[in-house]
C-alpha cells in the first residue's frame, strides 16, 4: 500500500512540475539532466499556484502539511506563502452512524441517554474530525455542546504519509547544500508533533481547560467548558458558543462595535499570553477566533481549537523582548549583538556588517508612519537578512512568528489604523523593568523564597557532600594528570626511538652503498671501506644500542 502511494505521489508531483521549486543550487548536472524531459510537461506556469493544486491532489493529510508551511514564511517567498494560504481542509463527512458508535464505545453510555438533539449532520468536517451540535444532559438542566469526534481510521493514513513525508526530507538534505539551515527533517517532525497532538482530544481538552484558567473573569478572553468526564482520546464535549467571527466586519459594524478597542485588546491577548502566562495560543486564525459583541462597546474575544499552544523559555522570552525593543528604537547594533548573544546566528558573525545589513534592509520601512508599518513584514525581512548570516530556524520562535503575524492581520482587517507598537511597546517595557534591576531582583527573591527555605535544612548535608565530592575529584585529577604525564614520556621515548631506527636504516642503507661503490665503476672521493665502516657502525649503535 505504502508503495503505491508512493508512487501516487511522484506522479502527482511530476504532474505539477513541483521539481521548479528546487533551488538552483540543489540541482546537480545528472538531476538536471534527468529532470529535462519533464519540460515537455504541460502545467501552471506560476510554480507557487502548481504548488498548491499538488498538495489539493494529494489530499488532506498533504493540504494540512501545506497549511503548516504558509506559515514559515522564514522558508518560501510571500507569493508561495499565500498561495499555499489557500488551502482548504474541506472533506465530505464520514457516517454519523460510526460517530455515534465511537462515542458510546469511549464513554460507556448510550448517546441517546446522554444527549438530547444529537444532529445527524455535522456542522463542520475536516481531514482530522468533524463536529456534531447536541444538547448535553446534565444534573443542571440541559446544556448547549459541540461533539468533537476523530475520523475513523486517520492515524494510520496519517502515519503512512508522514513516513514518506520524512523520505522526501531526507532527500533533500541529501541533494541540497541549504538543507541544513533550514532543517526539512525538523519540519517534518514538527508537523507530525503537531497533527498527531490533533489527533489526541485529551490534549486539546487540557489545553482549552488550562486557557481558560489563565483568562477566566477577566473580561477579554473566553474559552468554552470543556466537559471531561464526557471526553477521551477520540470524543471532545465542548460547550457551544455563539459569538460572529472576528473577520465579519459587516456583523461587527451592523452592531457599531468599538473596532479600535477590539483590534488593541487582541494586540494586548497576545502578548499577555507570550510574556506572562508563557502559554499561547498558536492558531489564531479567524475560524478559530469569534466575538461577543453582546455589550459593542466593550467587545470580547473567544478562542477555539486549543490543539496547538506554545511557550518559550525563559532566555528566549528575554532575548525576544529585548530585540523588539531595540528594534523599534532602531538600535539596529543592539540588535545585532542580540542575535549572536542569544546563539541564534553563530558567534562567528561579523556583529557591525550584520548591523549595517539590518540596516539597510529594515531601515526603509521606518520611513512612513508607525501604523502602516506591517510588523509582520518587518519580521520576515529581518528573518530573511539573518538568514543570509546562516541563522538556523529557530523552532520554539516559528509557533510565535506564525501566530504573531495572524494576530497583526486579523487586527488590521478588523482596524486598518492599528498601531501595534502602540499597545505592544508599553507592555514589553513594563515586562522587561519588572525582570531587570531592583523590582526584578526583589521579584525573583519572592519567588524563590519559598523553595529556598524548603530547601534550607539540606543544606548542610548538601555541602558535606560537595566537600567530598570535590576531594575525591581533586584526587582523580592528580592521578589523570600523573597517568597522563607518563604516557606523554612514553610517547616521547617511542618518538625518540623510531626517529633513532630511520637514522640507522638509513646509515646502513649508506654503508651498503658505500660498498658496492667500486663495482658501478665509480671513483669514491672518500674510501668506501672507511665510510662503510662508519655508516655501518652509526646504523647498528642507532638501530640496537642507542634505540
Amino acid at each position: 500500500m505504502t508503495f503505491f502511494r508512493a508512487l501516487s505521489i511522484f506522479f502527482t508531483l511530476v504532474k505539477f512540475r513541483l521539481d521548479r521549486n528546487l533551488p538552483d543550487d540543489a540541482r546537480s548536472w545528472w538531476l538536471s539532466a534527468l529532470l529535462f524531459p519533464l519540460r515537455l510537461i504541460r502545467t501552471d506556469k506560476n510554480k507557487a499556484v502548481a504548488a498548491r493544486k499538488a498538495l489539493e491532489a494529494l489530499g488532506p493529510i498533504f493540504i494540512k502539511f501545506g497549511q503548516l508551511l504558509s506559515t514559515r514564511k522564514d522558508l518560501f517567498s510571500e507569493e508561495m506563502s499565500r498561495e499555499l494560504e489557500k488551502l482548504q481542509d474541506q472533506v465530505p463527512p464520514f457516517d454519523s452512524a460510526e460517530a455515534r458508535r465511537m462515542i458510546e464505545q469511549d464513554i460507556g453510555t448510550s448517546v441517546d441517554e446522554l444527549f438530547d438533539n444529537f444532529s445527524h449532520d455535522p456542522m463542520a468536517s475536516a481531514s482530522v474530525a468533524q463536529v456534531h451540535p447536541a444538547t448535553l444532559k446534565t444534573d443542571h438542566g440541559p446544556r448547549e455542546v459541540v461533539v468533537k469526534v476523530i475520523r475513523p481510521g486517520i492515524d494510520k493514513v496519517i502515519r503512512r504519509d508522514i513516513k514518506l513525508m520524512y523520505f522526501g526530507a531526507r532527500l533533500l538534505q541529501r541533494f541540497w547544500p541549504d538543507a541544513k539551515r533550514l532543517h526539512p527533517i525538523a519540519i517534518v517532525r514538527d508537523y507530525e508533533r503537531t497533527i498527531l497532538g490533533e489527533l489526541d482530544l485529551s490534549l486539546e481538552a487540557a489545553n482549552t481547560k488550562q486557557l481558560r484558567e489563565n483568562w477566566y473573569g477577566s473580561g477579554k478572553l473566553y474559552v468554552p467548558v470543556v466537559y471531561e468526564e464526557f471526553s477521551s482520546r477520540r470524543i471532545m464535549v465542548m460547550e457551544r458558543i455563539y459569538g460572529v467571527t472576528a473577520t465579519n466586519l459587516e456583523a461587527l459594524k451592523a452592531e457599531d462595535t468599538d473596532l479600535k478597542k477590539l483590534a488593541h485588546l487582541g494586540v494586548e491577548i497576545f502578548f499577555t499570553q507570550v510574556f506572562e502566562d508563557n502559554f499561547f495560543h498558536a492558531d489564531m486564525h479567524p475560524g478559530n477566533v469569534f466575538v461577543d459583541i453582546t455589550d459593542p462597546a466593550n467587545p470580547t474575544y473567544i478562542a477555539l481549537d486549543c490543539a496547538i499552544i506554545g511557550s518559550l523559555t525563559d532566555n528566549d522570552k528575554n532575548y525576544l523582548a529585548r530585540n523588539l525593543l531595540a528594534f523599534f528604537r532602531r538600535d539596529y547594533d543592539e540588535v545585532a549583538k542580540l542575535h549572536v548573544q542569544s546563539g541564534w546566528v553563530p558567534s562567528s558573525t561579523d556583529v557591525d556588517e550584520f548591523s549595517r545589513v539590518i540596516r539597510q534592509v529594515v531601515d526603509p520601512f521606518f520611513q512612513k508612519p508607525i501604523k502602516d508599518i506591517s510588523f509582520g513584514n518587518v519580521l520576515l525581512e529581518l528573518f530573511d537578512t539573518a538568514r543570509h548570516f546562516d541563522m538556523e530556524v529557530q523552532p520554539q520562535l516559528v509557533l510565535l512568528q506564525k501566530t504573531l503575524i495572524n494576530i497583526e492581520g486579523m487586527g488590521r482587517q478588523i482596524y486598518p489604523d492599528l498601531d501595534l507598537w502602540e499597545t505592544a511597546a508599553p507592555f514589553m517595557e513594563r515586562w522587561m523593568n519588572e525582570r531587570v534591576g531592583i523590582a526584578g531582583l526583589i521579584r525573583r527573591i519572592s519567588e524563590n523564597a519559598p523553595r529556598w527555605i524548603d530547601q534550607l535544612p539540606d543544606i548542610p548535608d548538601l555541602a558535606y557532600n560537595t566537600m567530598v565530592e570535590i576531594r575525591e575529584l581533586t584526587e582523580q585529577t592528580r592521578h589523570q594528570a600523573q597517568t597522563l604525564g607518563e604516557v606523554r614520556q612514553a610517547l616521547q621515548a617511542q618518538n625518540q626511538k623510531s626517529r633513532y631506527q630511520k637514522l640507522g636504516g638509513i646509515a646502513l642503507i649508506g654503508a651498503i652503498l658505500s660498498l658496492l661503490l667500486p663495482a658501478t665503476g665509480y671513483t669514491a672521493v672518500i674510501d668506501p671501506v672507511l665510510s662503510g665502516s662508519v655508516l655501518g657502525t652509526l646504523g647498528i649503535y642507532w638501530l640496537y644500542i642507542h634505540a
